[in-house]
């Protein structure tokens, strides 16, 4: 019985660690919605709301720099729309860190292609209502 409960919390500590996530690139809390208004908070995923398996351009690369705003990854344009990922996420010049003030504004999405289906990436908007799905 111990070991299900475990288990359960174990889940549920991951589950939760995402949104924590947003602190570890410059605009985390900010990343506007491609698909509408308001904020992207799954920044990483291809839902809003919502973090799930399957990530976004943005939260492959993430990923596979260790979960940590790199110059490298400053520097790519994972969604491939022509902006790199620090010029959309307010930080063009790669110099922010952790805990710090950007210095810019986010202005695009790093992992979804703007305008939406610009790109190659067969993602579409409003497929359910103002959510977005990555194809």
């Amino acid at each position: 019985m111990m070991q299900y409960f475990l288990v359960i919390a174990l889940c549920l500590a991951a589950a939760f660690a995402h949104p924590g996530y947003r602190d570890f690139f410059p605009n985390g809390y900010s990343v506007p919605n491609p698909c509408g208004t308001g904020v992207w908070e799954a920044v990483g995923h291809y839902d809003p709301q919502h973090h799930t398996i399957i990530k976004n351009r943005f939260g492959r690369a993430f990923a596979a720099a260790g979960h940590a705003w790199t110059r490298d990854l400053c520097m790519a344009d994972s969604d491939e729309d022509g902006k790199t990922n620090g010029a959309e996420l307010g930080d063009p010049t790669c110099v922010w860190v952790k805990g710090g003030v950007p210095t810019g504004v986010a202005s695009g999405h790093p992992g979804i292609c703007e305008p939406v289906g610009s790109c190659l990436d067969g993602f579409e908007c409003g497929c359910h209502g103002n959510q977005c799905v990555g194809k």
